[in-house]
Formats: C-alpha cells, sequence, structure tokens
C-alpha cells in the first residue's frame, strides 16, 4: 500500500550489518514520489582520519536509494551520535526515524546498541529499529493494550508504505489470573492474613470476562486497519505481555513487531513502558515503536 502524501525518512547510517539491512528494508518500501531520506552518519572527534571512509559509506548508501526515486540527502556530523540523530529529528520533524539495532562497535551478545537504545527512549517521532538478517518485510504483528497508544500506533500502520501481500497480525495479551499469596507468619511479623482461592466457576468466569474483552478489543482494532485497506488476523493470549509477544514472534518468525508507547521530553526520564522496552531489547526481529507527542 503506497500512502498519498509523501514521506520524510531520517536515516542513521553507520555502516554495520544492521544498518545496511535497515538499507534494504528501505528499497522495499513503497514510498510516494519525491519521499526525502535524509541520511546521516555520526563521528567523534577521534575519528576523523575515517571521514573518507564514512563519505563512501554514504555515498553507496544515496547510490542503493537514489535509483528507486526517492530525494536522498547524506550528512556527515560531528558528535555523539544518539545526540546528532534527536537534534536533527527535532530540527526536521521526520515521519520516521530508521537505524540498525546496533553499530559496528557493539559488544557481541547485545541485542541493542547504545545509540539506538537512546533514539528509542527520547525520539519525538515513530521509531523504526531495524535487525538483521533482513528478510523482507510481509509478516507484521501489531499489538495492542487498547490504549490511545495502542491506538495510535494503529493508526500509524494504516497509512505504512508496506510492500504488497501483507501478513498482518493484531494480538492482544490478556493477564495472567492473578492467585492469592499466603503469608507464612514468622517472629515479630504481622499477623497472617488468609485470602480466599476463586472457585474453579468463579475462575472460569474470569476467564471468560476478560477473553470477551479482549476480542472486542482485537475487533476493534482490526475495524480500524480494515477502514485503511489493511486486512488483519486477531490472536489473543495470556501471560506475560513481553514474553508472549516476543515468543510468539519468534515462533511464527515474523519480520517486524509494532507497538505503541507514550512519549515524554528527555528532561522527564525515560518515557517508554515496560513491554515497549522488552521488545526493543528482546525481540529478533525488526521493531517499530509508535509513539505520541512529548506531552505527560
Amino acid at each position: 500500500m503506497t500512502p498519498k502524501k509523501r514521506l520524510n525518512i531520517l536515516f542513521a547510517d553507520d555502516g554495520s550489518q544492521h544498518a545496511q539491512a535497515a538499507v534494504e528494508l528501505l528499497k522495499d518500501l513503497p514510498l510516494p514520489p519525491n519521499s526525502r531520506i535524509s541520511v546521516i552518519h555520526a563521528f567523534n572527534s577521534g575519528q576523523v582520519p575515517l571521514i573518507p571512509e564514512y563519505e563512501r559509506t554514504l555515498e553507496r548508501t544515496k547510490e542503493q536509494l537514489s535509483n528507486l526515486h526517492f530525494r536522498v540527502e547524506t550528512e556527515l556530523k560531528l558528535g555523539p551520535a544518539a545526540e546528532m540523530i534527536l537534534e536533527r529529528a527535532r530540527e526536521r520533524k521526520p515521519d520516521l526515524i530508521v537505524l540498525g539495532a546496533k553499530g559496528l562497535r557493539a559488544t557481541a551478545g547485545i541485542l541493542l546498541g547504545g545509540v539506538a537504545q537512546q533514539v528509542v527512549e527520547y525520539a519525538c517521532c515513530p521509531v523504526l529499529v531495524v535487525r538483521a538478517p533482513y528478510r523482507g518485510l510481509r509478516h507484521i504483528l501489531l499489538v495492542t493494550d487498547g490504549s490511545k497508544h495502542s491506538q495510535q500506533a494503529a493508526r500509524y500502520l494504516g497509512k505504512f508504505p508496506f510492500p504488497a501481500h501483507l501478513d498482518l497480525r493484531v494480538m492482544h495479551v490478556l493477564p495472567p489470573i492473578k492467585r492469592p499469596v499466603m503469608m507464612e507468619p514468622y517472629y515479630g511479623g504481622w499477623q497472617t492474613i488468609y485470602a480466599r482461592f476463586p472457585t474453579g466457576e468463579e475462575e472460569t468466569a474470569i476467564e471468560e470476562r476478560e477473553a470477551k474483552i479482549g476480542k472486542t478489543l482485537l475487533k476493534r482494532t482490526s475495524s480500524l486497519l480494515q477502514q485503511k485497506g489493511l486486512k488483519s488476523t486477531s490472536v489473543l493470549t495470556r501471560g506475560d505481555a513481553a514474553t508472549e509477544i516476543i515468543e510468539y514472534a519468534a515462533m511464527h518468525q515474523l519480520d517486524l513487531i509494532a507497538a505503541g508507547s507514550r512519549g515524554l521530553s528527555e528532561f522527564k526520564g525515560w518515557w517508554m513502558g515496560s513491554v515497549s522496552r522488552k521488545l526493543v531489547h528482546y525481540a529478533k526481529c525488526s521493531v517499530l515503536i509508535v509513539k505520541g507527542p512529548g506531552k505527560e
């Protein structure tokens, strides 16, 4: 699906395999004519001798993208990478920031690099974190919890330039059934409080009520997507949200997880909810975080 409005994308390119995967992803997107991709490569003062190499990397990226009728601009920027990316994002107000999950100097075994972590935390717009290897962008999972941030993520996907033949799934995770915690008495402690366990019938009623709410939520989200021309399959499960989502994505070899999250300014601390943060850190596929305005 190709959106009518041209898009403004900020791409952070550091020459890593994950950045190259992001290039391949961008090449697959049916962007409207004259969409702009601003490519930025940040470096520190100790890397000045490597400027010619960085220029070649940017030129190679520009050649790969320019063949697809995008307007491509490249820029070398002296300064901390995350700070430079966020600064450009504030100035240009892009529709999307794209960057690789890890850079060239990332520690082995770590799934998310420090630059990507800071950008996804503090960016003022949606951020797409791309993980190598890139195998296409067909199997997509949108996770929703019924919040306004999830609804915003659904609306954003509705105008995202996905390739044809999209397999879109919408997932809601029901909370685990809460069990009473029995406190054993101990010397000097409070008197033991005995909580009543729900009967089998009561527990079944709770599960059915929550499942009904979850199905209604999924139906509402699917209807919103359908209004944008996107067909979706609903997935309802129960358990720890991040664990269920990550395991489902791995089991079904999904290409992308999309989730909403609230936005705060960088002066108010980390804004991302625990589930969104876990998805970005631990999912083995690419992750798109869609955020609302930077307001508390």
